[in-house]
């Protein structure tokens, strides 16, 4: 009894002590806060922008909680130093020139509020302590630039060294980027099949967000109800099976016009170029009697899209691509384009109401009939048209031809395959004049395609991807807002699946079941998914008819003094945006075949 009497009058006294502690940590927390307001005050008085930002009423609440006032001081600091030194700078440009371009004067302002923010991201990380995540494996980095100077000017192969030292998945950080680098067939699946919703967004790059019509494409636009009627657009009405089957009759004639001119050494690529130019806007790729056509923008635009943008790894630096003239070049190209646009817009146009003989349609045609017939579930502008025709033509010629060049490259360097296409290719053909649905009998040179598609992918790193909220890949962690490159080239290379990859055998697909239509993920040169390519069955027609003529009509050699077959035809790459080409034209000497 004496115990218990004990026990029960020491209790009111712990009871009164832990209250005091808990009181005189409220007091502490009370004291850091208005340490950290004051800090914070002082802050906002000595710089304008940061004042205008921290109003907003979560951010001293937010940073109230941080129990290191010493160092949110050094950061606050800090970041008032950076508004200070871009401030610094607007000085200087003022008094380097009489008056600053609204560009530029602009870009400092948008750079200004970029940088706090960037800032407040870090400094948000160390508020909240987060578990440790388990991200992908990464190589060392280095700061601020993170893993930039890994990349050579081939990503593919440095990305398939990476993966072969971290393993199939590995995580990048270029500049401000979290990049994600997919290379096994099983990876893949994952991010086209089993979370193909999560990774069907696009990363907004500056060169796309200005040249596509603010990414009104097919290839760019954010993954939403937009971009699926557009993509409903161009498979249902621009590039079904039904469409390709119509316009055989461009492929004929501009094959027919390169039969005839091939002894003239006219390059053969420019053929490929032509079909898919005429099916889209009626007219060819190259100039014709003095008129241009689209060929010299379409290269422009490419060579755009494959330079450096500073701002897309670095935003709170995106004010330098405008004084580096980069952002000056890019709304020079896209009004130069816009103009060509609206031009044979308003041909087409013209010839619909004026011209009551009928003719075939091409692509503007079908897209103005379905503007003027108002049946789609979004208003369908004339810059929304734009844009698809943009994304038609560029992804269309630039990876047709590409295709074309090594398929041929390739064939030079195995004249065994080639002449077994060709006596394939007579064979079939016969005594006829022409070629036409005879490809279909045609096993070997689709084999000969599908290799060629294998070893030499037209897009190595297919269309970038972005998450579009956390998701667990491979067992790892995959932040939102990340970007994902699934290098093809590495998968269709992978030696534990494919044997002897890195040789040229189209017999590996004799009576192999293993397809390009985005089902078999260890061969996925056309991509996947929601965001497979739609003008697969376009392209490949196109190949396939060119091909088939090229080696019916005619056997092919290398100019002296190259002796065909040997080793020394070179077949080094060269980047040329997301497509890789080979790195020293392909020269050819046609010489007619007579049975």
């Amino acid at each position: 009894m004496v115990v218990s009497r004990c026990k029960a009058s020491e209790r009111p006294h712990g009871e009164r002590e832990r209250e005091r502690e808990r009181e005189r940590e409220r007091e502490r927390e009370r004291e850091r806060e208005r340490e950290l307001r004051q800090v914070l005050e002082n802050v906002m008085n000595s710089s304008p922008t940061i004042r205008q930002e921290l109003r907003q009423p979560d951010h001293l609440s937010l940073m109230a909680k941080f129990k290191k006032p010493r160092f949110c001081r050094l950061l606050l600091i800090y970041i008032c130093s950076v508004e200070k030194f871009t401030r610094i700078i607007y000085i200087q440009l003022k008094k380097s020139r009489s008056q600053v371009q609204n560009s530029e004067e602009m870009a400092l302002q948008q750079w200004l509020i970029q940088s706090w923010k960037e800032l407040q991201k870090c400094f948000c990380k160390r508020i909240f302590k987060t578990t440790k995540l388990n991200l992908p494996p990464s190589p060392p980095k280095l700061p601020i630039i993170g893993n930039l100077l890994q990349l050579r000017k081939l990503s593919h192969r440095s990305f398939r060294a990476l993966s072969e030292k971290y393993g199939p998945i590995i995580l990048l950080h270029l500049g401000h980027t979290p990049t994600l680098i997919v290379s096994s067939a099983d990876i893949a699946k994952e991010v086209i099949k089993s979370y193909d919703m999560v990774f069907s967004n696009r990363p907004q790059t500056t060169a796309a967000n200005t040249l596509l019509y603010g990414c009104t494409d097919t290839a760019f636009a954010p993954y939403g109800e937009y971009w699926r009627q557009v993509r409903k657009i161009c498979v249902l009405e621009l590039l079904s099976l039904k469409r390709v089957q119509l316009f055989e009759y461009v492929r004929e004639e501009e094959v027919d016009s390169l039969i005839k001119k091939i002894r003239e050494y006219e390059m053969i690529i420019a053929t490929s170029n032509n079909i898919i130019s005429r099916c889209i806007f009626g007219r060819k790729y190259e100039e014709e009697n003095g008129k241009k056509s689209f060929g010299h923008l379409s290269r422009r635009i490419i060579v755009l899209f494959s330079t450096f943008c500073l701002g897309d790894f670095f935003p709170c630096l995106g004010w330098i691509d405008v004084l580096t003239g980069l952002i000056r070049n890019l709304k020079a190209t896209f009004g130069e384009l816009d103009v060509f646009f609206s031009q044979v817009i308003e041909e087409h146009k013209t010839r619909n109401c004026n011209d009551d003989q009928p003719y075939k349609k091409d692509f503007i045609d079908i897209l103005l009939q379905l503007q003027r017939d108002g049946m789609l579930e979004f208003e369908f502008t004339e810059d929304n048209l734009k844009g698809i025709l943009l994304d038609m033509f560029v992804a269309g010629t630039d990876t047709t031809s590409t295709t074309l060049e090594w398929l041929m490259a390739e064939l030079i360097k195995n004249p065994n395959i080639m002449k077994t296409a060709q006596d394939e290719v007579r064979r079939v053909v016969g005594m006829k004049s022409k070629i036409d649905n005879d490809i279909n009998q045609m096993n070997y040179l689709k084999c000969i395609l599908k290799e060629t598609l294998r070893v030499h992918p037209p897009a190595p790193l297919s269309v970038p991807r972005e998450t579009s909220s956390s998701v667990k890949l491979g067992g790892y962690y995959i932040p939102p807002k990340a970007k994902v490159f699934v290098n093809t080239w590495a998968i269709q290379r992978d030696s534990p699946v494919w044997d002897k990859p890195e040789e040229f055998l189209p017999e590996r697909f004799i009576n192999n079941p293993v397809d390009f239509k985005g089902q078999d993920f260890e061969f996925i040169p056309f991509g996947g998914g929601r965001r497979g390519c739609p003008g697969l069955t376009f392209g490949v027609t196109t190949i396939e008819y060119v091909i088939a003529n090229l080696l019916c009509w005619f056997d092919w050699r290398l100019p002296s003094p190259i002796v065909q077959g040997e080793d020394d035809l070179d077949m080094s790459e060269v980047n040329y945006a997301l497509v890789v080409r080979k790195k020293f034209p392909l020269h050819l000497v046609p010489i007619l075949y007579s049975p």
